[in-house]
């Protein structure tokens, strides 16, 4: 295995970092400096890690399982919605720990076995100076080696039995999104999220606005149209993202409806060098 993340920490945070939430009795959303990560899961022995939040966090990620779960606690398994560095910062630590698998979508691979790095952050965007800092941001990829498995592909998630798995590319080629029907919970990873995300201001303050996915890494705006229309079908009844506030109700369902038919205006830049405004 290859930590790229390593040494690699980011002095970024929220109003909202060090917080945890209870989504519902077995979603736990907490927010690891900018980005959350979710544990599923009701005990000890039956609970997995989504995500793993950003680089050089794996101990304080640790300390929130076990204030959780209890002392020594361990996941059955990783899920990545992605592999972009704020959900992948901790991986490599976490794998040496506990010695878990980690699953992804195939089209990620590439970014988990040390084989490819992420196109560039686009620090040309209009939106904010989160944006204009993002070719900071780290691309490569890092290397889970034999621990990292394509998540199956009927869909089914390891370790999540009621939870499926949906492709929700275009911020990144294989970020999916995890969802349960029978009380339609939803964590979309960065296929939307709950805050102007290129926004310092909004970042630091959290305030709650149903968007696209992170302007400076997305990479394919026709996609993550499509794939925003996608989980809006699901009618989610609750939502985590992966930056912002968990949302749910009647302020989810009209937020999302909006954004499906607003995409064109309030997701994709005016400008960039990843913005086809010839599509």
């Amino acid at each position: 295995m290859h930590d790229a993340m390593e040494n690699k920490f980011l002095p970024l945070y929220t109003i909202a970092s060090g917080v945890g939430v209870e989504v519902l009795p077995d979603l736990y959303s907490y927010t690891n400096q900018i980005v959350n990560i979710c544990l599923v899961g009701d005990s000890a022995d039956n609970f997995v890690l989504v995500d793993t939040g950003m680089p050089e966090s794996s101990e304080r990620l640790v300390r929130v399982i076990e204030e959780r779960f209890g002392e020594n606690s361990k996941p059955k398994a990783i899920i990545l919605t992605h592999g972009h560095f704020d959900h992948t910062g901790a991986a490599v630590d976490l794998v040496k720990k506990w010695g878990v698998n980690v699953y992804a979508h195939e089209k990620e691979l590439p970014f988990l076995t040390g084989k490819e790095s992420y196109p560039d952050p686009d620090g040309t965007v209009e939106g904010g100076l989160v944006a204009k800092m993002s070719p900071m941001f780290p691309t490569d990829p890092v290397d889970l080696g034999r621990f990292v498995e394509a998540l199956p592909p009927d869909g089914t998630v390891p370790d999540m039995p009621e939870w499926k798995w949906v492709h929700t590319p275009g911020h990144a080629p294989g970020q999916v999104a995890l969802f349960r029907e029978k009380d339609r919970a939803l964590i979309a990873g960065d296929t939307f999220v709950t805050v102007k995300q290129e926004s310092l201001y909004k970042v630091l303050t959290q305030e709650l606005e149903i968007n696209g996915p992170p302007r400076y890494l997305t990479t394919d705006w026709m996609a993550a149209w499509e794939s925003v229309k996608k989980v809006a079908a699901l009618h989610p009844s609750v939502a985590v993202t992966g930056h912002g506030v968990p949302v749910g109700g009647a302020e989810l369902k009209e937020g999302l409806e909006q954004l499906v038919r607003d995409f064109e205006k309030v997701a994709i830049p005016e400008f960039g060098k990843y913005v086809d405004r010839n599509h």
